[in-house]
């Protein structure tokens, strides 16, 4: 009796442990808008690109790569699996994701290239502690490869939003069809770009350049 009572409680404590150290792992909007996050010169323009080339739905996360001129150098899209709400997960996914599509930044001083993340869920646009999470493993992520941390951007059925800005819109949205390619003005001065995605990968897949 006495041995399974202490395995119990010894379960429960890591139970315990671990739900504190996911809860950890998250940041609140008031820690994003004070971490000094550089503001998009025109996240419309951002958001429609990325929209535009990977058609994400709900469940989904698009990684971005831009440049010191806001450029897109190389992006990723991927489904999130159901998994717990997990920063270190979610920055394990995107870390995954940016080593596959750009060279880090590692050996720079200071950053050049800003990462951003498009995630596409249910839900209307306040704050959820997955977003939380995604913020964490994103500026981790961004860290570990050398990366300023940019801006992060939630799309649902109500439109966009950049989360820690109040800057936001109702086009695109997670049901809205995609514009072309050549009505987004982030096509006017291309960069190479390299994309990779994810499990549904055959219908998000385009062009790189």
């Amino acid at each position: 009796m006495t041995f399974g009572f202490a395995s119990s409680a010894a379960t429960s404590i890591t139970a315990s442990a671990n739900s504190a150290s996911r809860l950890a792992r998250l940041l609140e909007p008031a820690e994003w808008a004070a971490a000094g996050i550089p503001l998009l010169r025109n996240p419309r323009e951002v958001v429609s690109g990325l929209h535009g080339r990977h058609r994400p739905v709900p469940a989904t996360a698009v990684v971005a790569v831009l440049d010191h001129e806001e450029r897109l150098a190389a992006s990723a899209s991927f489904s999130r699996h159901a998994v717990p709400v997990d920063g270190w997960e979610f920055r394990n996914a995107l870390l995954a994701h940016l080593r596959r599509v750009i060279p880090h930044d590692l050996r720079r001083r200071t950053p050049v290239r800003t990462a951003v993340l498009l995630y596409c869920r249910e839900g209307d646009e306040r704050w959820t502690e997955e977003d939380g999470a995604w913020m964490w493993g994103l500026r981790d992520a961004c860290t570990l490869h050398g990366l300023r941390c940019g801006a992060y951007i939630t799309l649902t059925r109500g439109g966009w939003q950049v989360l820690g800005e109040g800057r936001g819109g109702r086009q695109p949205s997670s049901t809205s069809p995609p514009g072309r390619l050549a009505d987004v003005g982030m096509e006017a001065d291309p960069v190479p770009l390299r994309t990779a995605g994810g499990a549904v990968d055959a219908l998000r897949r385009t062009a790189a350049r």
